[in-house]
């Protein structure tokens, strides 16, 4: 199926696009994904020693990168696979609403990981070589999410990986860089949050499962179904708390992490949302909630870490 490529917006210039339209080419909404693991590696590291702020900031510019790069991969593949119409809904479709060209869209990507090879050059100097090949291999399933002939955004295990890469990996790598190892405790806590990266994926691909079923892909939500997807984004949403409970039970996590709980609304908020949705445009504040459940979570357990160390 070809694309549409002819839109309302496509004769104007790229040169003359607003900020809104290059902003959204990067899904804001996503991006919560890659800097909350960051903070978090870096807070499990505070409980070692302190801190280098030339390595935080370093992998967090080099992770927002190369997740911006990740959704413009997404952004040209959906295009040119015919995904993306000027009717499609979503914050994806700089392509078809707003006529940027999917060179620029690639181009653009490709020079995000550039830099963001440059500066894991600088991460891997002052900590491991080894994190070039974690990283690479990283960037290529990035690319490999929505690229290559066999994406992984089509398959079931779309969520796995996200929450892998996304959450587990950037946890263990931003607390090894600063402590020169990987312990226990980061492994447990990665977990609850990549869980949480993996739901926001779980979220998109709810609201889009119509839409995906008929272009035949085959994601988890497609397999379970509607009903049964939205049940299965609650269970990650309560596995998460739990998982959460089990680690101050076993001492893993001081006491404090249980305020996580003050995320639970959002939660609560984004499985109501897509209970009573019915098509895209209705499901998009469950989207936004199930984002910021993350986004909320991830923060307040770095805080709980933080004054489990220092009170």
């Amino acid at each position: 199926m070809q694309p549409q490529v002819q839109t309302g917006t496509s004769h104007v210039p790229e040169s003359n696009r607003g900020f809104r339209a290059w902003w959204q080419l990067t899904r804001p909404h996503t991006l919560t994904a890659a800097f909350v693991p960051v903070f978090l590696g870096t807070a499990l590291a505070l409980d070692v020693g302190r801190i280098d702020f030339g390595l935080f900031f370093a992998m967090l510019v080099a992770c927002l990168l190369i997740q911006a790069a990740t959704n413009m991969f997404n952004e040209y593949y959906d295009f040119k696979r015919g995904l993306d119409t000027e009717h499609s809904i979503g914050i994806g479709g700089a392509i078809v609403r707003d006529g940027i060209k999917p060179r620029t869209v690639m181009q653009l990507a490709l020079i995000l990981y550039g830099i963001s090879i440059l500066i894991g050059i600088y991460i891997c100097m002052e900590s491991s070589w080894w994190i070039a090949v974690i990283g690479g291999v990283s960037m290529l399933a990035g690319y490999l999410y929505t690229g290559g002939p066999y994406p992984i955004a089509y398959t079931p295990l779309g969520e796995l990986f996200a929450g892998f890469f996304m959450g587990c990996l950037i946890i263990l790598i931003s607390f090894f860089i600063q402590t020169g190892f990987v312990s226990a405790t980061s492994v447990f806590v990665s977990i609850p949050v990549s869980i949480l990266v993996g739901a926001i994926l779980m979220a998109n691909n709810i609201r889009d499962h119509d839409g995906d079923k008929e272009f035949g892909r085959k994601t988890l939500a497609i397999l379970l179904g509607r009903e049964n997807a939205i049940l299965f984004l609650a269970g990650m949403f309560v596995a998460a708390y739990i998982l959460v409970a089990i680690m101050i039970g076993l001492g893993i996590a001081s006491a404090w992490t249980a305020i996580v709980i003050l995320s639970a609304p959002k939660a609560v908020k984004a499985i109501k949302g897509f209970k009573a949705g019915r098509v895209p445009i209705q499901m998009m504040p469950a989207m936004k909630a199930t984002a910021q459940t993350n986004t909320i979570f991830g923060f307040l357990l770095s805080i709980g870490l933080f004054l489990g160390y220092f009170i």
